[in-house]
């Protein structure tokens, strides 16, 4: 019988190490372990990572493994693992894969039968997320916006009613032009947080409404650096008469002019689309009013 190659002894394994976002002690016992045992680490950058290593006495070899070379050196990770070495992969910071490279090369070993062991630790999602007020029971994260304008708009509107938490990640030269893309698509009013250089020594969580989030960051340079994870309140169906179009409004009142209500209420839902029972309870409330 053929023994499955991640059942294979002589096989080694992927480790997928999260890594601190800023202050070194959130690094885990079993993160360190990992780093010192395994054969060789694969960095997104292997500068920015030795230092995380010297700093804790990791002497464990090096190699690069990012966006612009991981389809093609995945193959030499590869050949290390299936001779029975163990591979860890890590990003500059936080958890590999989230906005970070690392997806091709946990997709082929996987496909090659290697063991893909997690190692869960800091990311920078979820540390802002459960510290920002906002609903955290269901949140969708959509990583870096597009950098010009018209495609960032483009993507917010796909966005715009969507009623989960949104989670944006976005660099700090871009980040007040994301905020009034936000005010713009979401409008002024939408809760929103700024959640910047998080556990480093200028951290900075802001929730404000949109309109006031952007001023603030406007008359602040300071807050036009660092890291920054962009919060935003998922959209709320209106009621009532918000609910409803004016041009709905309009036909609904000319026929209440001339029909009992509930006769009204049905004719408009057939004229103008929107739902009889929402009309029927905006026209009780406009007779209520009247």
């Amino acid at each position: 019988m053929t023994v499955p190659a991640a059942l294979n002894s002589a096989v080694g394994t992927l480790y997928v190490v999260a890594t601190p976002i800023g202050n070194l002690d959130d690094i885990g016992a079993r993160a360190l372990k990992v780093l010192r045992e395994v054969a060789l680490i694969a960095a997104e950058d292997t500068r920015h990572s030795m230092r995380l290593l010297q700093h804790f006495g990791i002497s464990t070899p090096l190699a690069a493994c990012h966006e612009h070379n991981e389809r093609d050196e995945g193959g030499r990770f590869l050949s290390r693992l299936q001779s029975g070495d163990d591979v860890a992969l890590i990003s500059d910071a936080g958890t590999p894969l989230i906005s970070d490279p690392g997806y091709h090369l946990v997709r082929q070993a996987r496909a090659a039968g290697v063991a893909v062991v997690p190692v869960p630790g800091p990311c920078a999602l979820i540390a802002a997320l459960s510290a920002a007020g906002l609903p955290s029971d269901r949140f969708i994260f959509e990583g870096f916006l597009p950098a010009k304008a018209v495609a960032r708009r483009t993507r917010l509107e796909l966005v715009k009613e969507e009623a989960r938490t949104l989670i944006f990640y976005e660099a700090p030269h871009r980040i007040l032009e994301c905020l009034e893309d936000l005010e713009a698509v979401f409008g002024g009013d939408r809760q929103a947080v700024l959640a910047r250089e998080l556990t480093k020594t200028f951290e900075t969580l802001k929730g404000l409404p949109l309109a006031e989030l952007r001023a603030w960051v406007a008359a602040d340079s300071n807050q036009q650096r660092g890291e920054c994870v962009v919060l935003v309140a998922g959209w709320q169906a209106p009621d009532g008469e918000a609910a409803v179009s004016a041009e709905a409004l309009r036909v609904l009142d000319l026929l209440l002019a001339e029909m009992p209500l509930k006769r009204a209420a049905a004719l408009a839902a057939e004229i103008t689309g929107v739902r009889k029972n929402l009309l029927y309870q905006v026209a009780l409330e406009r007779q209520k009013n009247a």
